[in-house]
């Protein structure tokens, strides 16, 4: 199909530029932009006077349920769910039922994806079989089948030995690991911050330094082996803090934090509102100033929604016992969005947070609108406000702490590798 994108106010990061022209579309790629090609006839003419046009967000951590949780959401529901919310590409955790260790699992989730002919979907393999900690995975025979890194989701290695030579064999092969910094001794049974929050409702606390420990483990190994490390989701001023220091250092390493923590600390928990539930948990003020400092000053790479769908049953029990989680792949753009309008941060440098920064994370030629990339485009109402309520969402998974609030901007086209996936009616 050939698209004609005319009148809309063009933001591309790879250029950092921002202004109106016209993007035209043949061949499941971007042909041209300003003027048409010769002999260029559209198939589709969209008029996006007056709206953004930006590259497909690409979020680094979206669960997407299958297999074995389909109760929780459906691939169908929530690729539907991307698309409204301008996501074209997306990285889904190994932490599935069963998990994403064998070969054969991760090619019949990426047939599945492909049929649906919607969203870019990129596993992760597990880093050991089952999530165990105990025996490292056929990495190789994994990124075969269509994995683009290896990760143990929420559930740390305990054994640094196995660790070590999980670095080791990823390194080998020039294999990316994705690690989350946690302490497994001192996170357990945390289910809030520690500090005074925590200690007034009652909750058992997470300690800064169960990520800081972490992060001090792994950033060692990374001396040690040269292997190519992706911390996700970090959560605490110190941990940052040791992040910018080791990237100083020149080590391989990269990091997202979630666009929950972007926007919400420990004090949003409020009175035991489990739609706060996180792990890892809300933290201070403090520490939700210096996220958004690293991510102004390149410490911190991308933003991602670390989309976890939850039955509503799940969320309806006490808080210390609630799952944790909420949906965000709707969510993403509009709150990205609102951050940059209360941060005073130009469009082109916020948006290049969920489209060409994850994008370089995971080594890929996407996060841009060029003549010659594939065109995975969002066209954005900049000017609408949404409320968020249930009936809002895609998502089969309705819980999320942003119930009840006016977001600006509106996914209204997506286009993936050069088809329109999305039309909001």
């Amino acid at each position: 199909m050939k698209i004609h994108i005319k009148g809309g106010r063009l933001i591309d990061p790879a250029a950092g530029t921002e202004h109106v022209t016209d993007v035209f579309v043949a061949a499941g790629k971007v042909c041209a932009v300003g003027a048409a090609p010769a002999d260029f006839t559209a198939n589709r003419v969209i008029d996006a006077t007056g709206k953004l046009v930006v590259p497909g967000l690409v979020d680094l951590s979206a669960r997407l349920r299958e297999p074995g949780y389909e109760y929780k959401a459906t691939l169908e529901s929530e690729m539907h769910a991307a698309l409204a919310g301008g996501v074209t590409s997306l990285v889904c955790p190994p932490d599935t039922d069963p998990v994403l260790d064998e070969p054969g699992l991760v090619e019949m989730l990426k047939f599945r994806a492909r049929n649906l002919n919607q969203s870019h979907v990129y596993p992760l393999g597990a880093l050991t079989v089952g999530l165990k900690g105990k025996v490292i995975t056929e990495m190789v025979e994994l990124t075969e089948a269509g994995c683009v890194g290896f990760s143990q989701a929420d559930v740390p290695v305990i054994d640094t030995q196995v660790l070590l030579r999980a670095l080791q064999y990823a390194t080998t092969h020039g294999l990316t690991v994705w690690l989350r910094p946690q302490d497994a001794y001192l996170s357990a049974g945390g289910v809030a911050a520690s500090g005074a929050i925590a200690s007034r409702l009652g909750l058992p606390g997470v300690p800064t330094m169960a990520e800081t420990i972490a992060l001090n483990t792994i950033i060692e190994l990374v001396r040690a082996t040269g292997a190519r490390v992706h911390l996700s989701h970090l959560s605490s001023a110190a941990g940052i803090e040791r992040v910018r220091e080791a990237k100083k250092e020149g080590l391989k390493l990269s990091c997202d934090v979630t666009i929950n923590h972007l926007h919400l600390t420990e004090m949003d928990i409020g009175y035991f509102d489990s739609q706060t539930r996180f792990d890892p948990p809300l933290r201070t003020q403090r520490d939700r100033d210096a996220i958004r400092a690293g991510l102004l000053d390149g410490t911190i790479d991308a933003v991602c929604s670390d989309h976890t769908p939850v039955d509503d049953d799940e969320k309806l029990l006490p808080f210390a016992e609630a799952s944790p989680g909420a949906t965000g792949l709707e969510l993403l753009l509009s709150l990205v969005v609102k951050w940059a309008r209360e941060a005073h941060v130009p469009l082109p440098n916020a948006i290049a947070k969920a489209t060409l920064a994850p994008a370089r994370v995971l080594g890929f030629d996407a996060g841009t609108i060029r003549a010659g990339a594939v065109a995975d485009i969002a066209i954005v109402d900049p000017d609408v406000e949404w409320m968020v309520e249930p009936r809002a969402l895609k998502s089969q998974g309705h819980n999320t702490p942003f119930l009840g609030y006016e977001l600006p901007a509106r996914v209204k086209t997506t286009i993936v590798a050069g088809h329109i996936a999305y039309e909001a009616k």
